[in-house]
């Protein structure tokens, strides 16, 4: 299962600077709005010391992380659920992700051009959410077309699918006509599953991404008083007053980082800004927070691996990851925690200190799980 997460923002935010850090694969990035009109997309690995420390008591042939997937989508503007700016483009592509990464600039360069001539993270984060919540508020309006015409010509569990929807729609669309988001809306478990293939872009989980100048970080870690404290701390206000989280990055310095091989080269150079791993990991870590994800691995001579499931799937769901033969023919798993390998040190040592444990087709996967499924087909 691979995050796919979408880049978006204002114009000149610093979208493409990111993703290029992101995936060390430079993205087109100028000083001009639209400068990204077709999505790049770049795999990038899930960094997880824990997926290090394995390999380095394995010693694998191969060691290979998680993957997420970035797509920089081009700048967002005011109108765009009208088509300004390519808008309607530009919104299809935020539809295909699965979680939004909504970068906000959080720093002052007047040789940086800001679409609205004035640096207002609020402001910035304002126009970007009224624009996926109007988008969303033209698609509701169509599919409660449709619904209110089954209501009248069908009967039976077509109608009563339409009356679901009409419910759910009745409380998503007062949010969206206020500028607000349909996954914010008291949903039962019925009315959401009626609503999933609305694809609502405002019902993916969002996250905010302070983006700052090197100055404005080093203030910021540091914890001194400035215009860019106060950026960062307005737009962690709002995020948490939408139940999401903020990070804070800067692109330019992350870039820079992104390039650099030498481990105590790319070490001292972020000592440089206070950071003790690159901000970029922080973000990463928060769109699987907010997806509600988590990683189990499997270890051997052959191969290291961290595989992502959902929390609160079962072992079968585990192993059907890998393939989905082992879901079908599922027997049992062999489960200890990555915790236990680095505090024994070999599996032999777990299972004399009887923490190697059989698991069946009932056991809840933990985060951190070292597993190994056997099957039968």
């Amino acid at each position: 299962m691979a995050l796919n997460c979408g880049i978006v923002g204002l114009p000149n935010v610093g979208k493409s600077t990111i993703f290029s850090a992101l995936s060390s694969a430079p993205a087109e990035a100028a000083n001009y709005p639209f400068c990204t009109i077709n999505p790049n997309v770049g795999i990038v690995n899930v960094p997880d010391e824990r997926l290090e420390k394995l390999s380095a008591l394995f010693k694998p042939e191969r060691t290979i992380p998680a993957a997420v997937e970035f797509v920089d989508i081009a700048g967002l503007v005011k109108g765009a659920s009208r088509g300004e700016g390519l808008g309607n483009q530009f919104l299809s592509h935020i539809r295909e992700v699965g979680v939004i990464a909504q970068v906000v600039r959080c720093f002052d360069d007047p040789d940086i051009i800001h679409v609205n001539n004035k640096v207002d993270p609020l402001s910035d984060m304002e126009t970007v959410n009224i624009e996926l919540a109007l988008a969303d508020l033209e698609t509701l309006g169509k599919r409660r077309d449709r619904a209110e015409r089954t209501i009248r010509v069908q009967g039976g569990a077509e109608k009563k699918a339409a009356e679901t929807l009409l419910a759910a729609f009745s409380r998503i669309g007062p949010l969206l006509e206020e500028g607000g988001a349909a996954r914010n809306a008291a949903l039962g478990e019925d009315e959401r599953a009626a609503v999933y293939d609305c694809h609502f872009i405002t019902m993916k989980p969002q996250l905010y991404v302070c983006n700052l100048d090197e100055e404005g970080i080093k203030a910021v870690l540091a914890g001194k008083p400035g215009a860019s404290a106060d950026y960062v701390e307005a737009v962690k206000k709002q995020a948490a007053a939408e139940g999401s989280e903020a990070v804070c990055i800067c692109g330019k310095f992350e870039a820079e980082l992104a390039v650099i091989e030498e481990a105590e080269e790319k070490k001292a150079f972020m000592e440089e800004l206070g950071l003790t791993e690159p901000g970029l990991s922080a973000l990463v870590h928060a769109a699987y927070r907010l997806l509600g994800l988590r990683t189990f691995f499997t270890a051997g001579a052959d191969e290291c691996r961290a595989w992502t499931i959902r929390a609160g799937q079962k072992a079968p769901e585990a192993a059907g990851v890998i393939h989905t033969d082992f879901e079908r023919g599922f027997i049992k798993a062999e489960v200890y925690s990555c915790g236990d390998i680095f505090r024994y040190g070999t599996e032999a040592k777990i299972k004399e200190a009887g923490k190697y444990r059989m698991e069946g087709k009932d056991y809840t996967v933990q985060d951190g799980d070292v597993m190994f499924f056997k099957f039968n087909i």
